[in-house]
C-alpha cells in the first residue's frame, strides 16, 4: 500500500533533519587528544601535557556549540566564568572517572547564572597545551544559546 506524503510535510521533514545535522556533537571531536610526559621549565617537575588530534586542531578559532553541564568549582565559577562538563556533575572529570577532555573552561560575554540542567553554549574554541593554569580546552566570548 502506497501513501501519499503532502509537499508541506516533506518540507518539515527535510527542515527538521537538516536542523539536527546541524547541531554537531563537538565533544566526539575534542576527544582526539593523548596525553604525554615533559618536564615544566618553571617548576622542574614532569607535567603531562595534552598532544591534540587534527580534530581538535581543525576547531581552533572557530565558533563551536557546545551542550553541558555547569560544574559547581569555587575557583572556577564567577559571573562570567566557569566549567562547562559534557557529563553530569556526579560523573564528570572532576567528581566522577571521566577524562579532561570531557570538560571545557567557559569565558563568557554576559553572566550566565547556575543551572543544574543542561545549556547551550557557543564561543571561540581554543585548544591549551601550554598554560598549566587552565584546563586544556577554552571557550572564549561565549554566550547562552537559547
Amino acid at each position: 500500500m502506497l501513501y501519499k506524503v503532502s509537499t508541506p510535510l516533506i518540507f518539515i521533514f527535510t527542515f527538521l533533519s537538516v536542523s539536527l545535522s546541524a547541531q554537531k556533537n563537538f565533544w566526539d571531536d575534542l576527544s582526539d587528544v593523548s596525553f604525554k610526559n615533559k618536564k615544566d621549565q618553571a617548576s622542574g617537575f614532569e607535567i603531562t601535557y595534552p598532544v591534540f588530534g587534527e580534530n581538535v586542531t581543525q576547531l581552533k578559532g572557530k565558533e563551536i556549540t557546545l551542550k553541558g553541564f555547569m560544574v559547581p568549582l569555587d575557583q572556577y565559577t564567577s559571573e562570567k566564568k566557569f566549567v562547562l562538563s559534557s557529563l553530569p556533575y556526579n560523573i564528570c572529570f572532576f567528581c566522577g572517572g571521566a577524562g579532561p577532555e570531557t570538560v571545557i573552561e567557559v569565558f563568557c560575554k554576559e553572566q550566565i547564572d547556575f543551572t543544574d540542567d543542561p545549556i547551550y553554549v557557543k564561543g571561540i574554541f581554543e585548544p591549551n597545551s601550554d598554560n598549566i593554569e587552565q584546563l586544556m580546552y577554552l571557550l572564549k566570548d561565549a554566550t547562552l544559546v537559547d
